[in-house]
Parts: C-alpha cells; sequence; structure tokens
C-alpha cells in the first residue's frame, strides 16, 4: 500500500516504514454534541436517524464540524467545512502492516491519510470522509462494502453528488467500486494505485525476496527469521502479554528486515562495483526495478511481513514461479542455470487467484470519469500497473473515460536507515489538488481536460 503507502493510510512516500504510526485523536475544541450551531446538531440528529450509531460531532476551530460514528459497527469520519457546497469525497486508503489498528483518524483534514486530497477537497468546500475496513493488511472486499456503505449513508444525509479516491490498494478499490457500481459516484480519482491487478503486483514482491534470498544467503545481509517464501519472515502480531505494545513491535519487525537491505546498500556504495553491489545489479537486472534502496526495502519489507496474511485473505497462493525462468545479461550461463535450479518457488491456487481477480483484477469497463495519477517510477507499485489500465481501457473501446497522469518520481528519506530512496506516491497536494480539479472540471463541462501539472516536491 501517501496518499500515501497506508496509502494509503501512511505519512509520505517511502514510508512503509511508518506503517506502524499510531492514527488516532481528533483536534476538535468541544465536548462531543456540545456548543453545536443549530446546523451541526441537526446534523447529527439526522445522523443518528440515518441508520449511524455512537455518533460523535465536534465543531472545528475553522467553523467546520468533524463527525464521527459506526455504519453497521464500522467506523467512518467525516469533515464538513462551514462553506460546504453539498458535496463529498469518499477516500480509500491502502495498504496497511497486518495487525496494525483499523480505526480511521477522526479528523481527515487534520490527519489527512491521503497525502493532502482530502485537505485541499475540505478547502474548496467538499465535506470529506472515509471508512475503516474489517481488516489491516490486503482489504479490497470489505473495503469495497465499508465505501459502498458509507456513499449510502451520505445520501441519505441529503449528498447527492460524491466523488471517491484511493491511493496505493485503495485504488485498487476504486476500481472495484466504478467496475460494480457505476453510478454511486460522479468521478473516480486513483493516486500510485494497484488499478491493473494483484497477481502481478504480489508477483514481483514475492521474485524480490527470493531472489534477495538467494543472493545473500549465508551473508551479513540475509534477512532474519522464515526463509520459506510461502509465509511471512517474521510475525507483526504481539505477544498476548505485550499486546498494549503492538505499534512499536511491528515497527521493530519493519526495522530488523530493513536493516540487512540498508547494510547491503551502504557497502555497495562503498564499494562501487563490489559483491554488494553486484547483488543489488543483479536483482534489479532480473526484476526490472530501480537499483535503489526504497525499491528493495519497501517491497520485501511488506512481503516479507505480509505473506501470511496475503494467503489467507486470498485463500492460497496467487503466484506461481514454479516455470519461470530468471534471467539477466549480468548472469552467465552458469549463473542463470544455478539461480534457476535453487531459487524457491511457489505453485499458485487457482481458486486464490479466482479471488484475487475478483476483489479486483480491472477490467477496464466502467463509465465513470477516472483520473489516474503514477509517478514514472514508484517504489511499491510499479508503473506498469498504471501502463497496464491505460491498455486495457484501450482495448475496451473505454479510453475517453481514462485520464492518465504521469508525474516524475521523487526521493525521500527512508527512516532509521540513513538512506534515502524513491517515494511509494510520491505526490505533493498540489499536484494531487490539480487532479481533483481537472476531475472536477471533467464531470462539469462533459470535456475531459488536459491539466498542467505542479513541479515534484523538492528534494530534502
Amino acid at each position: 500500500m501517501t496518499m500515501t503507502p497506508k496509502l494509503g493510510r501512511s505519512g509520505s512516500a517511502v514510508a512503509v516504514l511508518a506503517f506502524a504510526a499510531v492514527l488516532s485523536g481528533a483536534a476538535c475544541s468541544t465536548p462531543a454534541n456540545a456548543d453545536l450551531q443549530p446546523a451541526q446538531a441537526a446534523f447529527a440528529a439526522r445522523a443518528t436517524a440515518q441508520q449511524a450509531t455512537d455518533v460523535d460531532v465536534r465543531t472545528r476551530d475553522d467553523g467546520g464540524f468533524t463527525v464521527n460514528g459506526r455504519l453497521d459497527g464500522d467506523h467512518f469520519a467525516m469533515a464538513v467545512p462551514s462553506n460546504w457546497n453539498g458535496e463529498a469525497l469518499v477516500f480509500a486508503h491502502g495498504y496497511s502492516v497486518p495487525g496494525s489498528a483499523i480505526a480511521v483518524s477522526k479528523d481527515p483534514v487534520e490527519k489527512d491519510p491521503s497525502g493532502g486530497l482530502m485537505t485541499v477537497a475540505y478547502a474548496q468546500g467538499f465535506a470529506v470522509a472515509h471508512s475503516d475496513f474489517d481488516k489491516a493488511g490486503v482489504g479490497v472486499e470489505s473495503a469495497v462494502e465499508n465505501t459502498l456503505r458509507l456513499r449510502a449513508f451520505l445520501g441519505r444525509m441529503g449528498v447527492t453528488e460524491a466523488y471517491v479516491a484511493g491511493g496505493s490498494m485503495g485504488g485498487n478499490i476504486v476500481m472495484a467500486i466504478i467496475e460494480t457500481h457505476p453510478t454511486a459516484f460522479k468521478g473516480a480519482m486513483s493516486g500510485c494505485g494497484l488499478v491493473d491487478n494483484w497477481s502481478d503486483e504480489v508477483g514481483l514482491l514475492i521474485d524480490l525476496r527470493a531472489l534477495y534470498n538467494f543472493y545473500t544467503r549465508d551473508t551479513e545481509y540475509a534477512l532474519p527469521g522464515e526463509t520459506d517464501i510461502r509465509r511471512s519472515a517474521l510475525s507483526t502480531t504481539t505477544p498476548d502479554a505485550i499486546g498494549l505494545l503492538g505499534d512499536p513491535y511491528r515497527l521493530l519487525q519493519m526495522k530488523r528486515i530493513a536493516d540487512p537491505i540498508a547494510a547491503l546498500f551502504k557497502a555497495a556504495r562503498d564499494n562501487p562495483g563490489g559483491r554488494e553491489d553486484q547483488i543489488i545489479a543483479k536483482i534489479a537486472s532480473i526484476t526490472g526495478v530501480t537499483p535503489e534502496p526504497a525499491s528493495l526495502i519497501v517491497p520485501i519489507m511488506t512481503v516479507s511481513l505480509g505473506m501470511d496474511d496475503m494467503n489467507a485473505t486470498f485463500g492460497g497462493f496467487i503466484y506461481d514461479n514454479s516455470a519461470k525462468v530468471y534471467a539477466s545479461p549480468l548472469l552467465s550461463s552458469e549463473e542463470s542455470q544455478r539461480l534457476n535450479h535453487e531459487i524457491a518457488r511457489i505453485t499458485a491456487d487457482p481458486a486464490a487467484v479466482a479471488y484475487a481477480d475478483r476483489w479486483r483484477r480491472s477490467t477496464g469497463r466502467f463509465s465513470t470519469p477516472l483520473v489516474v495519477l503514477h509517478n514514472r517510477v514508484d517504489s511499491l507499485v510499479p508503473y506498469s500497473q498504471f501502463e497496464g489500465l491505460v491498455r486495457k481501457t484501450q482495448a475496451a473501446g473505454n479510453a475517453d473515460r481514462l485520464l492518465a497522469i504521469t508525474v516524475p518520481e521523487i526521493k525521500t528519506p527512508l527512516p532509521g536507515t540513513g538512506l534515502e530512496g524513491i517515494a511509494h506516491c510520491g505526490f505533493t497536494p498540489a499536484q494531487l489538488g490539480a487532479a481533483f480539479d481537472a476531475l472536477q472540471t471533467w464531470t462539469t463541462t462533459g470535456q475531459r481536460p488536459t491539466p498542467v501539472m505542479p513541479p515534484p516536491a523538492p528534494a530534502p
């Protein structure tokens, strides 16, 4: 999964390392449902009448208000500006490390999970809203259900027009919604989204882990924990006795995966052309990723901590490398033969693949105007996901329903490593705002625009 990679719900783009950040609380100055303006009090009463429970309305310092509650037991939160235009933006967050808290931020403007998009929309007069999913990790099926439930609630509250957006895994959620519920939203937007399919994404992650294990076996750079690529390397679930320390524990496990990979890159930096540099070059050449720290650390960390959850959610393995031939011009024939003989193999489960395709392999057939934004290089969700959707929409004769925008990649610090790397969801709020403006123009005029995108963020 920035528009950030808890992208979704994380803080800035490389930050699968920040997946364990605690998202809680709202900066509201009044007690729940107290000292409300008449319109705010009426909103709270109506929300309760429209099947929301545990409704908590609080004023914001800017004159707007937040609404928190539950729909069929699932937490939702929204912020309504004082100049509300009667419309809404619903955001679907991205992947989070298994075991993470599922609650969304109580004030989605103050603690914006979208990398700035919700803040921009709020400033324009939109109510902004999001819902939790039933589980951390891979959660597209429940995310679609919960997001549509939130949309239906907003409709009962009088919102006739709404947009949907998502980042990273949230982009996959957006695709599932617009391809199966074409009238739910007037327009849609994905940033750094997994907009093609899960099998290719998970396959890349597994390949990177398998190759890394092969090339670092019996070295100081080997990953800790379980070496079987069919399982997670480390657990992200704390022992019962220290359950209250869940977030620090997950952060520790993430660091345990990141540290040896970071050490490999530091050694390569200090000895260009040496053993470590050659390992990185070969892994990158075989997989097609960029030979830089984040493009190994972020995906290997994701699969090393999330493989068990993926298997449980999909119902088995969705990637098959049993007959794959790994090749690179950097390998001699002897090296290639040894690699293909010794690399770990995995066989897909057809039922699991079918589930992953249902939730969600996009078809390219949708009627909702869709803006898709992607960095030319992304450390977790490759540009090939973006290209795959473009090809599908063209093949379906549906290219006029897609506005595909590419922006340059950016580099940001990799927390705790002393390195920097290419961001996952490396967008500025201005870029997200420009894409959202383009979507509004499109849905208002019926003409697909050609937006001028702001420049990327300056290097830190």
